[in-house]
């Protein structure tokens, strides 16, 4: 459980600071599609965040509540991640026909 519970750690840790890089690349971009794209970005490194944070809750809390508020975590996460996963897809495909716009 230790190892498991290192692992998630890990997890949150590297999807905060993507979240946190994506939010400071959105707000250093000029061009409008560009900085949806990494609001977008930013918000499927948050849903990550959330997910491994629901599966760390566990571990620690083994109680009844605990695992309430995991499953919500669990569920929040993956559906904020599968969402705007699917709109930085799509707007991924006109960043660079902005940016050639926009030269």
């Amino acid at each position: 459980m230790n190892i498991l519970n290192s692992l998630f750690v890990v997890g949150i840790i590297v999807s905060f600071v993507a979240y946190f890089y994506y939010k400071t690349k959105q707000y250093r971009s000029t061009l409008p599609i560009r900085k949806k794209w990494y609001t977008a970005k930013a918000s499927v490194a948050l849903g990550v965040f959330m997910i491994f944070l629901g599966l760390n809750v566990p571990i620690i809390y083994t109680t009844l509540i605990g695992y309430a508020v995991a499953s919500i975590f669990i569920l929040m996460g993956a559906g904020l991640a599968f969402s705007n996963y699917k709109r930085a897809r799509h707007e991924g495909m006109y960043v660079e026909e902005e940016y050639e716009l926009n030269k």
